[in-house]
């Protein structure tokens, strides 16, 4: 227990306001740069699609703490979306649609989680295979053909606003809030943190580190299928590939926002930041024209230093 408050002493320490302070920093650029960027358009297409980016990081914010890596949370968003859509179509019940994506998720997340905990195969390989599957699985089921057209009462999740703002942000705050609750204030949470930091350690505490791995995991496949509903919502169509450009995004957000790759640190608070932060470097990139095959290498550069970065802050404290 001593070994596990020293952990959870050290939950919020990510340097969260330094990159809020990066984050007005790019807003001051950007309206230098631009006209076209503070507009209320403009910033509610931001806020909306900080919010898609969080509700899939967020759920691998976790899995990171915890010292794993889920490469598969796109494609697990692809398949949610998919069968969601086509569930909608069969039956036009609502829901049986919000159901579906969040059960599939789910269930993705947890096969992760056993392959992962039960099974000891490393994380890496584990998720990375699970992709494959699943986009295997996503193409069958979609045979190539899309699904599209659906109704106003479910693309209210995605495109709809209350209050001007739009839905999917007050589901952003609203999963900041719990995830911030789980891992400050509960014991799982503190479990997290103290599995990530020292596994070892952990297991001579008393710490279940098997159960704690399969709980990121299902977390983290529930949060993709709730993201898979809100895309779904907002894009009015369902294709088979249309989760595979999320995982780049997702786990490029996490590490902007401070989680380390090597566990035991990080916080659902700085991915909100990460996420706001590469939308507002991607709506940039938009405004001032900038060709969308620099998009990737951007986000690519990111991840590079931003695990660099990681790195030489954990030799440091080593």
């Amino acid at each position: 227990m001593r070994f596990m408050t020293r952990v959870a002493a050290g939950i919020l320490a990510a340097p969260v306001i330094l990159r809020l302070a990066t984050v007005l920093l790019l807003c001051a650029c950007l309206t230098v740069a631009t006209p076209n960027f503070l507009t209320e358009m403009n910033i509610l297409n931001v806020l909306r699609q900080t919010a898609l980016l969080f509700l899939v990081a967020s759920g691998l914010t976790l899995v990171l703490i915890g010292g794993g890596i889920d490469l598969s949370v796109g494609a697990n968003l692809g398949l949610s979306a998919c069968v969601s859509a086509l569930v909608l179509q069969a039956t036009g019940s609502l829901a049986l649609t919000l159901a579906a994506g969040i059960a599939i998720g789910t269930l993705v997340g947890f096969a992760n989680g056993l392959l992962v905990a039960v099974m000891r195969i490393p994380p890496f390989i584990a998720t990375y295979g699970m992709l494959w599957v699943l986009l295997g699985i996503t193409y069958r089921v979609m045979a190539g053909e899309s699904v599209h057209g659906f109704p106003a009462s479910f693309r209210f999740l995605g495109s709809g606003h209350l209050f001007g703002v739009p839905v999917p942000v007050y589901l952003m705050f609203l999963f900041l809030g719990v995830g911030g609750l789980f891992l400050s204030r509960t014991r799982w949470g503190q479990e997290v943190y103290a599995m990530g930091a020292n596994p070892e350690a952990a297991r001579l505490s008393g710490i279940p580190i098997r159960s704690r791995q399969i709980l990121t995991y299902t977390l983290s496949g529930a949060m993709a299928g709730l993201a898979a509903l809100v895309l779904l919502a907002r894009v009015n169509s369902a294709e088979g590939d249309i989760g595979e450009a999320m995982t780049l995004p997702a786990i490029t957000a996490v590490l902007i926002g401070g989680t380390s790759l090597f566990g035991g640190l990080g916080t659902v608070s700085g991915t909100f930041v990460g996420a706001l932060i590469l939308t507002l470097v991607i709506n940039g990139m938009n405004l001032l024209s900038v060709h969308s095959n620099w998009q990737p290498f951007v986000a690519g550069a990111i991840v590079i230093l931003a695990v660099l970065v990681d790195r030489l802050t954990s030799q440091r404290q080593s």
